[in-house]
């Protein structure tokens, strides 16, 4: 584990085009809110100075990726970019059966409408929210089967995203023949951007194939998660981030991406797999609701780009600064004692609302008053990850209550994000009078996208 560092890391690149951002006056920024109604996906991106919401379809795109989209070749059928891209995703994985999409939740539509039915149980270590609904929607059940330690914000375990075995074999006893998959999230989002262990991906490959249940990946921050094996496992310090890979892959019978994320694309993903009629099935599916098999949803040249990314992102100099960033600001915020999620994750920080306010009860939703108020201290743009987000109900009790900080690749320098670090400090100055947040109004599921919140 490397020691805290105020230094910030260098960027591995040179910068050619600048994008100018604005911050508005504190008048401005209340009025943004109250027009947003007080969630912070409403909020317009000229209203937002730094913004941290995702770290999905935000990155830079490189000079060889933007190169690569004037390659297009937009034939409806049988694109060479699409040849390009294929070779690039079989030559990572070794899966021999993959279909584009136009992001991650496209390829969690095709591949959980094409396995699921009624009653059915889907372990994970934790789903996100996409995930987690695409399971339901199809009547199937998700279980989260994460470490203990994940749910312990303060502990420096390593590997917070590997499942429990324990947990996980006596779901696939107790409920034989209702699991038809069982599914990892690289690295665990909902916990923290918290990674998982080879050890422990090849204890889950083993059980999983034991009980004769498929084992699949969400592989969308993969990179990252072959950055943190490489950096904490015995024996793998030598290895390359695409050898990793190799061994990640070989354990699992296929996997989804979102390549909004270490496919350093602003859209794109794909459901790659070893089951041939699966393969069939959801290439039916893909027909219907994304397009020709060899576009999926996409601009060819988007796939051109993608090819590219996916080996940008392998890069350990491009590594070491993206999670150098997210271990800078962390240190920041560990100088002044503001609690989040140890250690620093792979794509972000998610500080522990729950600590940071803990005299705000959950049905007043800390995570939701912690994010408006950094937005209106500083005009920086995060997302809850708690009650508001998974909840059931009108029950807000979740055992995780985060506000996440989400770094968006090859974007914001180091002094953007003492900036933040800056705005996360004087709302922690003031917390004592932060009183709470209430919902208002609320979709049925997914409600945090577009829910009204009005202050207490």
């Amino acid at each position: 584990m490397e020691g805290p560092t105020l230094l910030p890391p260098v960027e591995p690149f040179r910068i050619k085009v600048v994008e100018a951002i604005h911050l508005l006056s504190p008048v401005e920024r209340e009025q943004a809110l109250k027009r947003a109604h007080y969630n912070l996906f409403n909020l317009s991106s000229e209203e937002v100075y730094i913004d941290l919401l995702t770290d999905s379809g935000t990155s830079a795109m490189s000079d060889r990726q933007w190169a690569a989209l004037m390659l297009g070749d937009e034939s409806y059928a049988g694109s060479r970019n699409f040849r390009r891209f294929e070779q690039t995703v079989k030559g990572l994985t070794g899966f021999p059966y993959l279909l584009p999409t136009h992001q991650g939740r496209a390829a969690e539509h095709i591949f959980f409408s094409s396995l699921l039915k009624r009653g059915d149980i889907v372990p994970n270590n934790m789903h996100f929210d996409t995930t987690q609904e695409h399971v339901r929607r199809n009547g199937a059940v998700p279980l989260n089967a994460v470490v203990r330690e994940a749910y312990d914000p303060r502990s420096e375990y390593p590997f917070k995203g590997n499942m429990d075995t324990g947990v996980l074999e006596r779901i696939l006893r107790d409920e034989k023949g209702k699991v038809p998959v069982v599914m990892m999230t690289l690295t665990n989002n909902t916990g923290g951007g918290q990674p998982a262990s080879l050890k422990n991906l090849e204890e889950v490959s083993r059980i999983c194939h034991t009980a004769g249940v498929p084992f699949y990946l969400d592989m969308c921050r993969w990179a990252e998660n072959a950055y943190f094996i490489r950096k904490r496992e015995e024996g793998m310090a030598s290895k390359s981030i695409r050898e990793i890979g190799a061994e990640i892959f070989a354990l699992a019978d296929g996997a989804t991406m979102s390549a909004k994320k270490d496919g350093l694309v602003n859209i794109g993903g794909f459901v790659a797999t070893r089951d041939e009629k699966l393969f069939e099935r959801m290439r039916e599916l893909l027909i219907v609701y994304e397009g020709f098999p060899t576009y999926g949803g996409l601009a060819r040249r988007d796939l051109e780009a993608m090819a590219v990314g996916l080996e940008e992102a392998m890069d350990i100099d491009y590594l070491d600064h993206r999670v150098g960033q997210v271990r800078y600001i962390g240190d920041l915020l560990d100088a002044e004692g503001i609690p989040f999620v140890h250690p620093p994750g792979g794509h972000g920080i998610y500080l522990d609302a729950g600590a940071f306010l803990p005299h705000v009860p959950r049905e007043n939703l800390p995570g939701q008053t912690l994010s408006i108020e950094i937005y209106r201290e500083g005009g920086v743009r995060t997302v809850e990850i708690g009650g508001v987000m998974f909840g059931e109900g009108k029950d807000m009790s979740t055992r995780l209550e985060l506000v996440r900080l989400a770094i968006p690749r090859r974007v914001y320098t180091a002094s953007h994000l003492a900036y933040v670090a800056e705005t996360v400090k004087r709302v922690w100055e003031r917390r004592d009078n932060l009183r709470g947040t209430r919902m208002s109004s609320a979709s049925e599921s997914l409600r945090h996208f577009t829910a009204h919140f009005e202050p207490l």
